[in-house]
């Protein structure tokens, strides 16, 4: 074949069109969160006094922790799909919510007696908790890690920690609506370990499919 013949063969060949990752992680997030609300309907559902307990600072402050660290950890997630991607100062953002459970912690420990620290730490849903956030999350977890796979990052496990800890976060979103447990001594226990849980599944999820 003739080198002019060999340019025009090249030059007919399609382009394939480029991977837009903003709308396949907003797409892939939509149908893992579809999944999470699924396993809400079916095993938790809202709290009976929920209407109530939206009054209550403590309650609505589970809201606000776990928003805190599911939005910056999914706009972390767009910049981090590329190989040249630099997490800059977003990264701060997610030692927000870990601030925000200080305070409330130091405000409980304040003004709750020493004696109800332990029963209020331990919960009445301590199990439940741990469980149903890790499990709410997986499927926002195996979503955000099928949308990861078509970038190309740069930090594999690190990207997949980081992937579990936004499913986890939304999860706990979804959660905080059953959970009769509002104390921040509660929350900053068995939010935080559940995280661990999604987080350490992400890392390996991100070692395991994300790597190139």
């Amino acid at each position: 074949m003739k080198t002019s013949d060999l340019i025009a063969a090249l030059a007919a060949d399609p382009v394939p069109e480029p991977i837009r990752l903003g709308r396949r992680l907003a797409v892939s997030l939509a149908l893992g969160l579809l999944g999470a609300l699924v396993l809400y309907a079916l095993f938790v559902r809202p709290r009976p006094d929920f209407m109530a307990a939206l009054g209550t600072i403590r309650f609505n402050l589970k809201f606000v922790d776990a928003a805190a660290l599911a939005l910056p950890a999914v706009l972390l997630l767009a910049r981090l799909a590329r190989p040249d991607a630099k997490a800059g100062m977003l990264v701060f953002w997610l030692f927000a919510p870990l601030a925000l459970l200080g305070v409330a912690v130091a405000v409980e420990l304040a003004v709750v007696p020493q004696v109800e620290w332990l029963p209020r730490l331990v919960g009445r849903n301590w199990m439940f908790c741990s469980t149903m956030i890790p499990m709410m999350a997986a499927p926002i977890l195996a979503a955000l890690i099928f949308a990861l796979s078509a970038g190309a990052p740069q930090h594999p496990a690190l990207t997949g920690a980081l992937a579990g800890a936004a499913a986890a976060g939304l999860a706990a979103f979804l959660y905080a609506s059953h959970c009769p447990d509002d104390s921040p001594l509660f929350v900053a226990t068995w939010y935080p370990l559940a995280t661990l849980v999604c987080a350490a599944a992400g890392a390996w999820a991100g070692r395991r499919f994300l790597s190139w």
